[in-house]
């Protein structure tokens, strides 16, 4: 064998391995998107959607409309106390105290939502990396193909 030959080889399994890879990456970010959008969906949050979404029967279940409902909600939050120190003014935190129960259940569901943008957001990019890996492996097996082709035109013409 032939130089040629192992670097020939070489992308084959390169392009085999980065196409597998690829559509690994694809299918698991597609997975867990439509997991995390139907859990959304379960929990039916409207705060900050339109009246004509409203009247659709619309819910929270993409990144932009998480960002805006939890933006909503910490200005809400905010409005209770500035921080949670100030929350507490100094205390500790009262469970019975219907203030500081508001606080921290506003501060869950901005989380929540604040997680659910961002888990989106990285299900996005492993779906334009797997179809960056699944492309490079095309063309990784175009290069192949034609390093093959190249080396038996070159062998047929030492003939």
């Amino acid at each position: 064998m032939t130089q040629t030959t192992y670097i020939t080889a070489a992308l084959f399994l390169i392009a085999v391995a980065s196409i597998a890879l690829g559509a690994t990456f694809v299918y698991q970010a597609l997975d867990k998107e439509r997991w995390i959008r139907e859990a959304m969906r379960q929990e039916e949050v409207t705060l900050g959607l339109p009246q004509e979404a409203l009247k659709k029967g619309e819910v929270i279940d993409t990144a932009t409309e998480a960002q805006t409902a939890a933006d909503l909600i910490r200005e809400h939050r905010r409005n209770i106390a500035p921080t949670y120190e100030a929350l507490l003014a100094g205390g500790r935190y009262d469970p019975s105290n219907p203030k500081h129960l508001t606080y921290t259940q506003a501060l869950n569901m901005e989380n929540y939502l604040y997680m659910a943008g961002l888990a989106l957001g990285v299900t996005t990019a492993f779906a334009g990396i797997g179809t960056f890996m699944i492309l490079s492996g095309i063309g990784f097996t175009i290069l192949a193909i034609a390093q093959l082709s190249g080396v038996s035109k070159r062998a047929d013409m030492s003939r």
